[in-house]
């Protein structure tokens, strides 16, 4: 594929092009057409001027731009036909009655000259095999022999004037080489601008904002996404970002609670003695509330101040020694330290749940 000549598109210059894939080499230049293009002006003018160069025809005639070329670079189907002329070539046109009557298969002609809309390329056989030698391809496009007819018929669908070449073309080295060897394309060429946008794109990060948008709305050709569209579907990623954001900071807090609440079990249950059995989670211990633990501790402490108090009656009824209520060893409240307080307390909760053991076991 290296040795096929193939000119790229540049600027509004298709008919060389055109020429110089055809001919396999820079054969013609834009002042080279030009040329030609003003000496068929030149032609055109002479001939209006037969019926008189004061008539209102040639007058308009000298007004009106050339037909032959503008420019922008583009030149006419007589431009590229007088071109060929000095190498012997002639053009006749693919689907004209004349040629039609031929019966000729596309496949025993040369090449062929494809027009549409003031764009030119070449469709040429070289070697053995046919290649698309349009500008617009970043290279040569191998056509196979029975897709050719279809090729031919699909640009004719399109609208696209189709010519072929009569005549002996030049000698060139791609197709010497492809003579030899037969060539194969695993991947079309693209366009020259789907390689432009491609690497433009992958030059342009992404953020995730935009990657979520165009989750949301794929670019399917139909056209771009207007502003007020594209600015709520920023909108709205940035609000499922924030959404999950605040998902993760409350299963956060719920994780950091149960954890809080498992490691208070544990320390209650670590208390208890290894020979007593443990209630469900459910029980009254687990359940009580450390303002509703305080309340009871405190009534445990002023219930047995009271016991002590009965007792130091009685023994003074009795004539004995009497206990002072207020002796220190006599007061669990006064001087006990929190531990034993909390200790004290453990002990009335181991006591109720034995009691409820006993009761169970009598039922």
């Amino acid at each position: 594929m290296e040795s096929i000549f193939h000119e790229r598109q540049e600027g509004s210059l298709c008919a060389q092009h055109c020429l110089n894939n055809l001919l396999q080499g820079e054969y013609f230049s834009p002042v080279e057409l030009s040329s030609i293009a003003q000496q068929l002006d030149e032609e055109e003018r002479m001939r209006m001027a037969e019926g008189g160069v004061s008539s209102e025809e040639y007058r308009t005639f000298l007004q009106q731009p050339s037909v032959n070329m503008d420019d922008s670079g583009f030149f006419s189907i007589q431009v590229i036909s007088n071109a060929l002329k000095v190498w012997g070539l002639e053009l006749i046109l693919f689907n004209s009655p004349e040629y039609q009557r031929l019966g000729i298969d596309p496949i025993n002609e040369k090449s062929f000259i494809c027009n549409y809309k003031e764009h030119w390329f070449t469709v040429r056989k070289l070697g053995k095999q046919w290649f698309n030698l349009n500008s617009l391809l970043m290279g040569p496009e191998l056509i196979s022999d029975t897709y050719l007819a279809l090729f031919l018929a699909q640009l004719q669908q399109e609208g696209y004037s189709i010519f072929v070449v009569k005549g002996d073309l030049p000698d060139c080295e791609a197709d010497q080489l492809l003579q030899m060897i037969r060539v194969q394309q695993m991947q079309r060429p693209k366009l020259i601008g789907e390689e432009t946008a491609q690497s433009r794109d992958q030059r342009l990060p992404r953020s995730d904002v935009d990657q979520a948008i165009e989750v949301n709305h794929p670019f399917d050709g139909t056209g771009m996404l207007d502003e007020d569209e594209e600015n709520f579907q920023r909108a709205l990623a940035l609000s499922r970002q924030e959404i999950d954001m605040e998902d993760e900071e409350a299963d956060l807090r719920r994780a950091i609670q149960l954890s809080m609440q498992g490691s208070r079990r544990s320390e209650l249950l670590d208390l208890l003695p290894q020979n007593v059995p443990q209630l469900p989670h459910t029980s009254q211990t687990d359940s009580l509330s450390s303002e509703e633990l305080r309340r009871r501790r405190q009534a445990y402490f002023e219930k047995q101040q009271q016991q002590l108090q009965q007792q130091d009656r009685t023994l003074n009824l009795h004539d004995k020694p009497t206990l002072s209520s207020s002796t220190p060893e006599a007061d669990p409240g006064g001087d006990m330290s929190e531990e034993d307080m909390l200790q004290a307390a453990m002990n009335m909760s181991l006591e109720s749940v034995r009691n409820h053991l006993n009761t169970e076991e009598e039922k």
